[in-house]
């Protein structure tokens, strides 16, 4: 289970990465690197992680699911995914 402090500041960095998007992409238009370069860190959408809806891991992530390797296996165990077939794992 990840820490509420590190799934905070996730919420945190997707809400200035959406404030900033049209600035950003002004900004790139127009080649004004100066002006990138002082829009805040935190508001560029490569610095966020995709982590699981349900333990909020980073890791081992299955973008198709949204949720990470563990809860995938664990649910396809418990018969929640419908169409998965447990092989040999």
């Amino acid at each position: 289970m990840a820490k509420e402090s590190m799934k905070a500041r996730e919420v945190k960095r997707a809400k200035l990465a959406q404030k900033y998007a049209a600035k950003r992409a002004q900004l790139k238009a127009d080649g004004d690197y100066v002006g990138l370069s002082r829009l805040p860190k935190n508001s560029n959408p490569n610095r966020m992680h995709n982590r699981c809806k349900i333990t909020g891991r980073p890791r081992g992530y299955i973008r198709q699911f949204g949720i990470s390797r563990i809860q995938f296996r664990e649910m396809a165990s418990s018969g929640l995914i419908p169409g998965v077939k447990k092989a040999s794992w």
